[in-house]
């Protein structure tokens, strides 16, 4: 069924709320009436056909109005949209620029030295192979949001243990926790089954994850809990590190949003993992909200269907 557009439901209302007032006007001209008894005098008819006049010129110039706003929305979107595009092609090719460019260097140098001793061959085969596995990286997460937003219908809806997912998360992650000494505090029920898409609920925890074991520090606790709600989940997931200052909070899900971002292209981030978690959590009809965790550390509370 076809929606209508912002125009002509204001058009639709108004004309409502015209004709009502209009037949209560001719109906009740005279609330000095002991028994109603509507259109009985000429003069009651010739209000009614130039209340329709008046009806249908007030209907033009409305239809008129709501037509040029629905233009101007449509192009002030389309600008919009246009503008989102524009800035995301410039982000992917700065993104892509650098281990483009270390990955030519690195050849350059493997191609014009033969004589290279072993290890330094083998360093830059490991330097070009770390700069090929973040292009990669930042490829599937464009690839996964993507498929989001222009091809929702593509992604299975199923019953998924969250817990489990959870727990594959934290043990593809042990060796990286434990070598920045990284407690998980996992508060999950191991009864949890919602209804969504496993791999888009996988990628919100890994991103959580490894947004944490990047930023919140060495020697942190990083924990997960569940408070059930009337008809939801609503998720906590928390860590005791540096936290970020609040001016950050309110971009920390745009894409390619950095705060340090020397520092994120160290630790090889792609700059969308907190942009997939916010698209993945409202794609199964969920909210999320960064905050500053008491006493210090990073919240993000989210809520997805039971």
């Amino acid at each position: 069924m076809k929606k209508f557009s912002e125009g002509n439901k204001m058009f639709f209302n108004v004309m409502a709320i015209f004709v009502v007032f209009t037949i209560v006007v001719i109906i009740f001209e005279d609330y000095e009436r002991n028994y109603l008894h509507p259109l009985d005098e000429v003069s009651d008819w010739h209000l009614l056909l130039f209340s329709f006049v008046i009806m249908l010129i007030l209907g033009a110039l409305l239809h008129s109005y709501s037509r040029r706003m629905d233009e101007r929305i449509s192009r002030e979107q389309a600008e919009r949209q246009n503008e989102m595009r524009r800035e995301l092609t410039q982000n992917i090719a700065h993104e892509l620029k650098t281990p483009v460019a270390c990955i030519l260097a690195y050849s350059e140098t493997l191609r014009n030295n033969p004589s290279l001793s072993e290890d330094k061959r083998q360093m830059f085969i490991n330097r070009t192979y770390a700069q090929a596995f973040r292009m990669t990286a930042l490829l599937q997460d464009l690839s996964t949001l993507n498929r989001m937003e222009y091809a929702p219908t593509q992604l299975a809806m199923e019953p998924i243990d969250v817990a489990g997912v959870f727990k594959t998360v934290c043990d593809e992650l042990a060796i990286t926790l434990n070598e920045h000494h990284i407690t998980v505090d996992n508060g999950l029920p191991t009864s949890l089954v919602l209804t969504g898409n496993e791999r888009l609920l996988y990628s919100v925890f890994r991103n959580l994850m490894e947004n944490a074991v990047a930023y919140a520090g060495d020697g942190t606790t990083v924990s997960l809990k569940e408070l059930s709600e009337k008809g939801r989940c609503h998720f906590i997931f928390s860590d005791n590190g540096i936290g970020v200052d609040n001016a950050h909070l309110p971009r920390l899900f745009e894409r390619f949003y950095r705060i340090d971002k020397s520092r994120s292209r160290r630790l090889g981030g792609t700059g969308l993992g907190l942009a997939i978690v916010k698209n993945a959590i409202q794609f199964h009809g969920g909210t999320i909200t960064a905050s500053n965790n008491q006493p210090h550390g990073l919240r993000f509370d989210f809520t997805l269907p039971q």
